[in-house]
């Protein structure tokens, strides 16, 4: 909503309560503040689960990058490891089997069994060192083991955020689609049932997700008076019997008029009056017959201060003397969900 609608809507409301109880008046402008706020918090929630989907989406595949990593080092490790015990066995056999042989030997071969010896011996401490080497590298893996188990089961604990935030953003989207879906469907309604009208000041439009239905003053009023003309009732009655199997929309009826300053006297002493009477009317005639509940409607008088044209001509001054009849869908389901996060 722009700062100017605002504006005209706070100035509304103000206006509102030299007609309305003071209870009324808070709450009209309190569901008026939901309505506002509503879209934009589903929006920026929507971008903001958005964002953290991407985030995390980048954090389980660096994961898996170095899963893959550590896999391939584990392996390594545990060849090396196979490898260098299969040649310390092998030594230890040959320097056994010849220390036995040594005692044996004949001087002439003294000399070069002791190289020999001498080798085996420089061969056992690098295997006992290779094996103090393995057994530390054992350890390492050991410890990556439980690194990785931990990395393992946080990708699994984060995969299960991203699937529940994902799943809570598609139930957003379906249930929103749902609703313009329904609202598109309530305007195809409604504009059926009062296709005699069309021609005759009425109109039908979609607009940030609400039915707009702006009726003229002629199809409605006479000059200055506050009681619905028969061709006016008729219109009305189409639009109840829409309404009433429509339960789950709210109905607000904005009276406006243009800026020509209206002096009276009784009921009606400014632009204010009139088009709070106005509104009024529209709302009785919706209700007549009960098959409305009355509390899904709200009526507001809006005077000169929301006008479709601001032009100083009598064109302009005519489109601005109208009664709207802004049609919410209910976001009981969103406000739901949005609880639960």
């Amino acid at each position: 909503m722009s700062n100017f609608s605002k504006i005209v809507v706070v100035t509304a409301l103000a206006g509102l309560t030299a007609c309305v109880p003071s209870k009324q008046f808070q709450e009209l402008k309190e569901k008026n503040v939901a309505i506002c706020n509503e879209r934009d918090s589903i929006k920026s929630l929507n971008e903001d689960l958005t964002v953290q989907t991407t985030e995390l989406e980048a954090k389980v595949e660096e994961l898996n990058r170095k899963l893959e990593k550590e896999a391939t080092t584990k392996t390594t490790i545990r060849d090396s490891a196979q490898f260098y015990k299969k040649q310390y066995k092998v030594f230890k056999t040959m320097y056994d089997d010849l220390s036995d042989e040594t005692d044996k030997q004949t001087t002439n071969n003294e000399a070069e069994l002791r190289q020999l010896m001498a080798d085996l011996q420089v061969s056992k401490q690098d295997l006992l060192e290779k094996e103090r080497d393995l057994k530390a590298k054992q350890q390492e893996l050991d410890e990556r083991d439980a690194i990785l188990v931990a990395l393992d089961s946080n990708l699994n604990a984060q995969r299960r955020e991203l699937a529940e935030k994902n799943r809570r953003v598609q139930e957003l989207e379906n249930i929103l689609n749902q609703k313009d879906s329904s609202v598109r469907a309530l305007k195809q309604k409604i504009s059926q049932a009062l296709l005699g009208f069309e021609d005759k000041g009425l109109t039908v439009e979609q607009r940030n997700g609400k039915v707009y239905v702006t009726m003229d003053e002629k199809l409605l009023f006479k000059s200055g008076k506050w009681d619905v003309d028969p061709k006016g009732q008729s219109a009305i009655k189409q639009i109840a019997g829409v309404l009433a199997n429509n339960t789950d929309v709210n109905i607000l009826i904005e009276g406006h008029t243009d800026d020509v300053p209206m002096k009276g006297t009784g009921d009606i002493q400014d632009n204010w009056d009139l088009s709070a009477k106005r509104a009024t009317a529209i709302v009785k005639l919706l209700i007549a017959d009960g098959k409305i509940n009355p509390k899904r409607v709200s009526a507001a008088g809006r005077s000169q201060y929301s006008p479709v044209d601001p032009a100083k001509t009598a064109e302009a001054r005519a489109k601005n003397r109208r009664t709207e009849i802004i049609l919410t869908p209910k976001l009981d389901e969103i406000f739901k969900i949005l609880e639960t996060n």
